[in-house]
């Protein structure tokens, strides 16, 4: 049987995420093919601290940077059975390497979907996927949190989350729009390594829409609870949980995460507890995703609560402009931000960190 193969365009227009959370519609004819592309680019200042350049001399270091580099392949072969290829195109930085500071060619998502809708009735979204795939918290605040392209989202930088793994996982949506689940076990180690012992990651998010009816002035909030139980090796912990608000409205976005972590390098050794907690909001100054939004973040951890003075603080403020009449499959956006990093009591003396950026984006 021949095969038609249809190019398109896969993320959504307000999708900052290199991929849709759901697989391709079903094909009417045969299996299809959808693909799309993610660039992030930006030039960063480095305002303060200052270094040093080979010879010695006092420099602020400044340069020209594409972040990330998505080609989205997803696609269908039957009503059941769908499936994503992205590979990814990142910065290779293993000293003494030839090669070292090259881009590199590599794979982030490759996984293949069964949906599930046929048979759970109104229980729909209903899919198991089995291979390198998202994981489960950070594709769902991503879909509140439309920044991604400023940096990455506060789970990822100092709750030590991974954007991807490999597993196998199942979600769903609850009836009435009130929520989903999404459970999966996975290596634990991150799309960018192989397992590395016999430890799986148990990973599990439920999010609750307690007032989904459309009319409603509340319909956008979603109350979110993330456990992620892991282990280094065998008696070695690395457990997480993530307690989330976020908030979608017509004039701004919002959010706030509180995260908890317990760490163990091995398993006689000390048992490390760390907090830490994030807002933002980004206000609309015209239509969502049409023209000038503001930025606002905030991020404060505690890598050990057993010294509750010394704390890591992150300031992010920014002004973008999604650029208009690009059409429903493809965004286009410029942003310039400010961010800032201040080290509370710290026992390194670290120097404050302060970056002015011009950040890019597109997607189709």
């Amino acid at each position: 049987m021949t095969a038609a193969l249809m190019i398109g365009a896969a993320p959504s227009a307000n999708a900052q995420t290199p991929a849709p959370a759901q697989a391709p519609a079903v094909a009417p004819t045969g299996p299809s093919i959808n693909l799309g592309a993610v660039i992030f680019y930006d030039y960063t200042f480095v305002l303060a601290p200052d270094t040093a350049d080979a010879a010695g001399q006092e420099i602020h270091a400044n340069g020209f940077n594409v972040t990330r580099t998505y080609v989205n392949v997803t696609g269908r072969i039957s009503p059941l059975i769908a499936f994503r290829i992205t590979p990814d195109i990142a910065r290779m930085l293993n000293s003494g390497s030839s090669t070292d500071g090259s881009m590199t060619f590599r794979l982030k998502y490759g996984y293949a979907q069964f949906d599930l809708d046929q048979f759970t009735g109104d229980w729909t979204g209903t899919w198991v996927r089995a291979g390198m795939q998202q994981t489960p918290f950070i594709e769902s605040e991503e879909t509140v949190y439309r920044y991604r392209f400023q940096g990455t989202l506060f789970a990822e930088r100092d709750a030590g989350l991974y954007s991807a793994d490999l597993g196998v996982a199942a979600h769903t949506t609850l009836p009435g729009g009130y929520g989903d689940a999404l459970v999966g076990i996975y290596n634990g180690e991150g799309y960018a390594k192989p397992e590395a012992n016999d430890q799986k990651a148990l990973m599990v998010r439920a999010t609750l829409r307690p007032l989904p009816d459309p009319s409603s002035a509340w319909s956008g909030l979603r109350l979110t609870a993330y456990v992620h139980r892991d282990h280094v090796m065998r008696n070695a912990e690395r457990h997480r949980f993530i307690g989330a608000a976020w908030f979608e409205h017509a004039w701004f976005n919002a959010g706030v995460d509180y995260l908890t972590r317990d760490d163990r390098a091995t398993p006689d050794g000390d048992l490390v507890e760390s907090d830490g907690y994030s807002f933002f909001v980004t206000p609309f100054l015209e239509t969502k995703g049409d023209g000038f939004e503001v930025l606002l973040r905030y991020d404060s951890v505690r890598y050990d609560t057993t010294r509750p003075s010394t704390r890591q603080n992150r300031t992010i403020a920014g002004l973008a402009y999604w650029m208009p009449g690009i059409g429903s499959r493809a965004t286009a956006a410029l942003m310039l931000d400010v961010e800032q990093v201040r080290y509370r009591n710290d026992t390194k003396s670290r120097p404050t960190d302060r970056r002015l950026f011009v950040h890019g984006l597109i997607t189709f």
